[in-house]
């Protein structure tokens, strides 16, 4: 969940880029329409983040096979960075937007939930990962 809701004597409402859930779920308000722009583009960055990733991850495999001892893996780590700039893009446009986001009634007064601090926390993990690849040179 990127946003919770814990209304006093109701169950917890769990907000994510798609759904709100409680015991059943339904799409995110008006997440179709131009007014939620800030919401479709936190959903392709973080696509775009995931496919990124795998994609840096085969690209690592490829060039473990294919480089010259000595040479470095900068095609992957250029993919890790762009992973990480996608990430970052993501949750700070969700932080900066939150408002925007909850706009129904009862899920203004929430805070940020697992998948948000989630995010953030992958922000850091994936540069440092993106510039060690930038270090990393293939051995024997």
């Amino acid at each position: 969940a990127w946003w919770l809701v814990a209304p006093p004597g109701r169950e917890l409402i769990y907000t994510d880029l798609w759904y709100t859930c409680n015991s059943t779920c339904a799409p995110v308000a008006n997440s179709h329409t131009a007014d939620a722009a800030y919401l479709q583009a936190v959903q392709a960055t973080m696509i775009l983040a995931t496919i990124l990733c795998c994609v840096s991850f085969f690209v690592f495999i490829l060039q473990l096979f294919r480089l010259q001892q000595g040479e470095r893996f900068i095609f992957t780590a250029i993919i890790q960075l762009l992973a990480s700039l996608c990430v970052m893009i993501a949750a700070s446009i969700y932080t900066a937007e939150k408002d925007s986001f909850h706009k129904q009634e009862g899920l203004k007064d929430g805070s940020y939930g697992s998948s948000f601090v989630l995010a953030w926390i992958s922000f850091p993990m994936t540069l440092i990962s993106g510039l060690m690849y930038l270090v990393l040179r293939k051995r024997k």
